[in-house]
């Protein structure tokens, strides 16, 4: 009988829950991009690690191997401290575009690299596309002169770093093993490590629109994520944000856009300033440019009035190509040509009891803000905008949720979807408590 390949031993032993090395590891990451692994194998093997879960240790090696297959960035040349941050998903979540220049107008190298929307979740790289002209593929080398001319740059994810990851996760999403922590911890902070940031904040989100609802997994993902950015030497935290409804009003990409221009103004919704706020105070502290957390958001909010993280914000645009007239005058962002407000229609107040973040990101998604699959086109015009969040008191004719839409059969269709969503009380209700928990 023929030896069992390294690659069906590594199968058996991985099955056994018998210790696993760093070669093992290599061996799958160098097998799922060269090839020498057929996909089958490693299926049973990622199969096998969901069953068996990683401790701490492996998981640290399997991040390490995944970041050995490609090219790693090193920013040690830059007069600056460089910093990154990292989002498990949510709807509405237009966070990078505030904290992104905010950050960088507080002296660090803000490098972070984002992804597209997939089913419910919007991605920071459509919400940016909906500015007219903006490029989020930029080679290393244009990536390397932006962020050493103006400190910060948002762009695609280089295929040049950690291609084990992408191979790795396309077979977990036809495997049903995407939701093993380890594989999760893994495969976010393998890219956070080969973009080479000292400081990595996370923004872990939990509650129904969130890729982990229950707040228990999401912690523990999130010590996760940080045990594995300082074991490699990676100054890391985690926050813990809700998602039960969308962050902020705007859910949609022109439409977030506009709302995170507000908010670098001044005049966005609490929350996601709270958000912006929490995480950049962390990453501020982290890369030594703010003693304290108090003092960070003292630093943050003074950025942010005396327009220094809007200017920030307008060099990042121009610098990538986009129009930069369009952060001064939003009208010149793409518009539905069906706008139509859902208003309650009484008798007498009512108050909103339930925005469910899921739900409403379908629903933008049928509108054409996002994609089932990948490649699907986005419109970015279309979306909805919440007039009122819940706990909010509303009179008779005072509109609830705003479709923005392609078409009038649309709108009649997002109307009827959100009348079966959102939920409405005839009493008070109190508006739920944005509680964010730092980890780490």
């Amino acid at each position: 009988m023929a030896a069992p390949t390294p690659m069906l031993a590594l199968l058996e032993r991985t099955k056994r829950r018998r210790p696993l090395s760093r070669a093992d590891f290599d061996l799958v990451c160098r097998g799922a991009v060269d090839g020498s692994v057929p996909d089958y194998q490693l299926a049973a093997w990622l199969m096998a690690v969901w069953f068996r879960g990683l401790d701490p240790d492996e998981t640290l090696a399997l991040t390490q191997a995944m970041v050995a297959t490609g090219a790693q960035l090193d920013w040690t040349d830059l007069d600056r401290p460089t910093v990154d941050k990292h989002s498990t998903g949510g709807v509405g979540d237009k966070t990078s575009l505030v904290l992104v220049p905010l950050v960088a107008a507080a002296g660090a190298a803000f490098v972070k690299m984002s992804g597209r929307g997939l089913g419910h979740t919007g991605g920071t790289l459509d919400k940016l596309e909906a500015i007219p002209g903006l490029r989020v593929e930029l080679s290393l080398a244009e990536l390397r002169a932006q962020v050493r001319r103006i400190g910060c740059a948002l762009v695609g994810q280089s295929p040049e770093l950690v291609p084990a990851d992408a191979a790795l996760y396309a077979l977990r999403d036809v495997t049903a093993t995407v939701d093993s922590l380890p594989l999760i911890a893994s495969s976010v902070m393998s890219k956070k490590l080969a973009a080479g940031a000292g400081s990595i904040v996370l923004d872990v989100k939990w509650g129904e629109g969130a890729f982990l609802p229950e707040r228990a997994r999401a912690q523990e993902l999130a010590d996760a994520l940080v045990a594995l950015g300082r074991a490699a030497g990676r100054r890391t935290r985690a926050v813990l944000s809700p998602m039960e409804q969308p962050l902020g009003r705007a859910v949609g990409n022109a439409l977030e856009v506009r709302e995170a221009i507000d908010t670098l103004a001044g005049q966005g919704p609490t929350d996601l300033w709270a958000l912006v706020e929490a995480l950049g105070a962390e990453l501020l502290v982290l890369a030594g440019l703010a003693p304290d957390a108090p003092s960070a958001r003292l630093r943050l909010r003074a950025l942010r009035d005396d327009g220094a993280g809007r200017e920030r914000f307008r060099a990042l645009v121009e610098a990538q190509g986009g129009d930069p007239r369009a952060v001064d005058d939003p009208a010149r962002l793409p518009q539905a040509p069906c706008v139509r407000p859902w208003a309650w229609e009484g008798p007498g107040p009512a108050w909103v009891a339930a925005l469910p973040a899921r739900a409403l990101g379908e629903i933008a998604l049928t509108l054409g803000a996002g994609r089932q699959k990948k490649g699907d086109p986005v419109d970015p015009a279309v979306g909805l905008w919440l007039d009122a969040k819940v706990g909010e008191r509303l009179e008779p004719g005072q509109p609830i949720v705003t479709v923005h839409a392609r078409s009038p059969a649309d709108v009649e269709a997002a109307l009827t979807r959100l009348r079966q969503v959102v939920r409405l009380a005839h009493e008070p209700v109190p508006s739920p408590a944005f509680d964010l928990e730092v980890r780490g």
